[in-house]
């Protein structure tokens, strides 16, 4: 999975025209966002409508954000949708529908950093998504709500093809536990073959 954040404490390095964006108001943010002629521009004004202001009125641009071309952008617009919170899951349930899998994949990272009950029926639809990368998210989102429902179809990405889904998925069941959790980590055991993924298994079976 390459589409990942990155391990810093969530702060985009400051564009040269950074105080120019910081006196902007709730506006001139959103139409950085929107149009801003680099990167460095539109990601910062994404961090700064998460550090000045967590108006819902800025979900509709921040979702068309985590379809930018830069992974930056992207990055900065989930977690600022994500720091929204519930008035953000509706709409980031859109996006899981959306043609491209950079965006499905950041609403399901964002879904899953919200925990919100209304998050769990589009992240298990992210599970069937036809990409792996949104399918891991997708189970990295449940495995933290802690919902037993979502434990069947958890249990049907244990064969994904992908070892990283396979590995979420059974990080996932191990968090959720419960007999049918560990009975399904149990039979697959013996049928996976790879050994970062047999580890996981074990792990969770502990």
């Amino acid at each position: 999975m390459t589409d990942t954040p990155n391990a810093e404490k969530n702060v985009p390095e400051k564009p040269g025209n950074a105080g120019e964006l910081e006196a902007l108001a709730f506006e001139g943010l959103l139409a950085v966002l929107h149009e801003g002629p680099t990167p460095p521009e539109r990601r910062y004004a994404a961090y700064l409508l998460r550090k000045k202001t967590l108006s819902p009125l800025a979900i509709p641009p921040l979702i068309e954000a985590l379809s930018d071309t830069d992974k930056s952008v992207r990055e900065q617009a989930t977690l600022s949708l994500s720091a929204i919170g519930k008035a953000a899951v509706g709409p980031l349930a859109d996006a899981m529908k959306d043609p491209k899998w950079e965006t499905r994949y950041r609403a399901a990272e964002a879904l899953g950093r919200i925990a919100d009950e209304k998050a769990i029926r589009p992240l298990v639809q992210g599970l069937k998504d036809n990409r792996d990368h949104v399918r891991y998210m997708a189970a990295k989102g449940l495995k933290d709500l802690g919902d037993s429902d979502t434990i069947e179809p958890l249990i049907i990405l244990l064969k994904d093809e992908n070892l990283y889904v396979r590995m979420m998925s059974v990080r996932a069941l191990g968090a959720l536990g419960g007999k049918k959790a560990v009975d399904a980590l149990q039979a697959a055991l013996p049928e996976e073959t790879d050994e970062k993924v047999r580890a996981a298994i074990e792990e969770a079976l502990k």
